[in-house]
């Protein structure tokens, strides 16, 4: 049988990386909305959007450092501990990749002749994918850790995500 609370904390991680994608989907939306606003982009809009998602984002690491540390303390996983350090470095730089993205997108709409700005976004664009199946394979490490402690597999089931953009 699996400790209630064990099975508490991996349920609650599925859930901040849902909140992770979530969080991705209205960046790139918010991110679209300024785009259409050029070429006098409304910057006052976007800069709330961004302290918002960063506000958003360090929630989430903030609260999944604790639950990293719960899981090494409480229940002697060091394991798990790893592939959340893990996933959290491959999230600190999906979000670097994504913001990259985003002024590079700006810079290809403003200078529509600059023809390696679109290489530029083709290049970080398969950085992002390569980082999302670095994240999936964490993601898949995780989720068989966890089965460890078996009947688990209806929580990974439901909460194994990585956001798209």
């Amino acid at each position: 049988m699996v400790p209630a609370d064990f099975r508490a904390l991996i349920q609650r991680f599925y859930q901040l990386q849902s909140e992770r994608v979530e969080t991705y989907q209205l960046f790139e939306e918010g991110h679209e909305a300024y785009l259409r606003t050029g070429p006098h982009y409304d910057f006052d809009h976007y800069r709330q959007l961004v302290h918002e998602v960063t506000q958003a984002f360090s929630g989430i690491s903030k609260e999944v450092l604790e639950l990293k540390e719960r899981l090494n303390r409480e229940f002697d996983r060091p394991d798990l501990s790893e592939h959340i350090e893990n996933l959290q470095s491959k999230e600190k730089q999906k979000l670097e990749l994504t913001a990259k993205l985003q002024l590079v997108r700006q810079q290809a709409q403003d200078h529509p002749e600059d023809e390696d700005c679109q290489e530029k976004i083709r290049d970080i664009k398969h950085e992002i994918i390569k980082n999302k199946e670095a994240l999936s394979e964490i993601m898949q490490d995780f989720k068989k850790g966890s089965h460890k402690q078996n009947g688990l597999s209806e929580i990974a089931e439901k909460g194994c995500m990585v956001s798209s953009l």
